[in-house]
């Protein structure tokens, strides 16, 4: 009674047979159809959990279907099936709102686990609330915005780059698209593409082979294989060498990784969402990123909007902050006297929520009575030079102030990176990370 339903649409009576008996084999009834005409009439007439659709039909193409879907089914996961190689139109039609693709001739294997994604997609949907208001914080319109495009995305596994300056919360926005969707029991595998030493990189997302080189003492599974069934998120996507794009790209569009030393590839059902706060445009127009590689990633943007676009939000974030930080130290909660309200409604933070936290806390430490003041929060008056930098200098001018505050911890601590890492309040890797970004030896 409760048996779960797909409808399957292709012309070539073979393929129909192949997916009708596979999905059956995995105790889901179907109906087919061969053509568009046929499939919006059973679609109007009968409710489906799944939608698998082959790109060309007699009288149509599977872009218009899933078009239609989306008008009329919007809750229907839809997957497209496309030619081998044909990665343009499977772009297409992730864009267009289809939950995936899978390419002919069709792998089984992908095709099990596409079909157990959409499906728990389905029932997963039902009576769940996919809004995030409360790991997301803030009122504002932008946040209500990313909230509703998060719930989106999470019925999808459509790649998506998430761009957004340092400090905004694109990690946690893409770990929300995770835990909202049908792979939220399997892994988030978070990796900063810049903080992974060059040599190391293959081995590190592909995994290798004992003895496969000088140090290999045993087998090591990849962050792909790590991820598998789950999320890799790739932030600092823009910080990877050209050889590793080429590598990462083949690894997305064949759905399987080559272990170093490995004489077969593996399989791999992961879905990748990617970060940067650098410009990526600009960055494949100056040829320091592959076109081919920015459009596989680039299926759907999502720009995480900076704190000083959302300034009503400031109270609620700065509330939430001071409680986890009493919380932490086991201290009663600071309260925000009038006149620092104002002066963080005032301040351009170009640190973000990052800077925001980080302000509140060394506030807490100097604050008196459990009462933060404007002296408390020790803002920098940016002002005088902010406003004469354009748009375009402005992550420029911000990275020289992060320079100027590192070397004044290196330069206190006798260049001591430890205690200069703990001067700044960054773990000892974040330290590297920004030594070697902003080119400090």
């Amino acid at each position: 009674m409760n048996q779960q339903t797909a409808l399957i649409i292709d012309d070539e009576p073979d393929i129909r047979e192949l997916l009708e008996l596979t999905l059956n084999r995995m105790n889901i009834a179907t109906d087919a159809a061969a053509d568009l005409t046929r499939a919006r009439d059973q679609l109007q007439q009968q409710h489906y959990d799944l939608c698998l659709t082959d790109m060309r039909l007699p009288d149509g193409n599977g872009i218009e279907l899933v078009e239609w879907i989306q008008q009329h089914r919007p809750n229907l996961p839809v997957a497209v099936i496309t030619a081998h190689g044909n990665m343009e139109l499977a772009v297409q039609a992730l864009k267009a709102g289809a939950f995936d693709f899978v390419s002919k001739p069709v792998d089984l294997e992908n095709l099990r686990n596409l079909v157990q994604a959409a499906l728990k997609l389905s029932s997963q949907h039902q009576g769940k609330n996919l809004r995030s208001s409360h790991e997301l914080l803030g009122d504002s319109e932008p946040m209500q915005k990313i909230r509703g495009t998060i719930a989106k995305l999470a019925r999808s596994q459509a790649p998506v780059y998430i761009s957004g300056e340092s400090g905004t919360g694109k990690e946690l926005v893409a770990r929300l698209i995770h835990n909202k969707g049908p792979r939220a029991d399997h892994p988030f595998i978070p990796v900063n593409c810049g903080a992974i030493p060059t040599e190391l990189m293959e081995s590190e997302f592909f995994g290798h082979k004992k003895g496969s080189f000088t140090g290999a003492i045993s087998d090591k599974q990849g962050l792909f294989q790590a991820a598998h069934g789950g999320t890799l998120f790739l932030d600092e996507i823009a910080e990877l060498p050209m050889a590793m794009q080429v590598k990462l790209l083949r690894a997305i569009q064949e759905k399987a990784v080559r272990p170093v030393g490995a004489q077969q590839e593996t399989s791999i059902d992961t879905r990748i969402l990617s970060a940067s706060h650098k410009d990526l445009d600009k960055q494949v127009a100056s040829g320091h990123f592959r076109q081919d590689l920015y459009y596989r990633l680039h299926v759907i943007q999502l720009t995480v909007p900076p704190l000083r676009d959302r300034i009503e939000d400031i109270n609620m974030l700065s509330a939430h902050i001071l409680n986890k930080i009493a919380a932490a130290h086991a201290t009663t909660t600071p309260v925000l006297a009038e006149d620092a309200i104002k002066a963080l409604q005032a301040y351009a933070f170009p640190g973000n929520v990052r800077e925001l936290e980080n302000i509140l806390e060394r506030a807490t430490a100097l604050c008196e009575n459990h009462i933060i003041h404007q002296d408390d929060l020790q803002l920098p008056d940016l002002s005088d030079d902010i406003e004469t930098k354009s748009a375009p200098q402005l992550e420029d001018y911000l990275d020289d102030k992060e320079k100027s505050v590192i070397m004044q911890a290196l330069e206190k601590t006798r260049y001591n990176k430890t205690a200069a890492a703990k001067l700044l309040g960054i773990s000892f890797r974040q330290l590297r990370y920004r030594l070697k970004k902003l080119g400090i030896d």
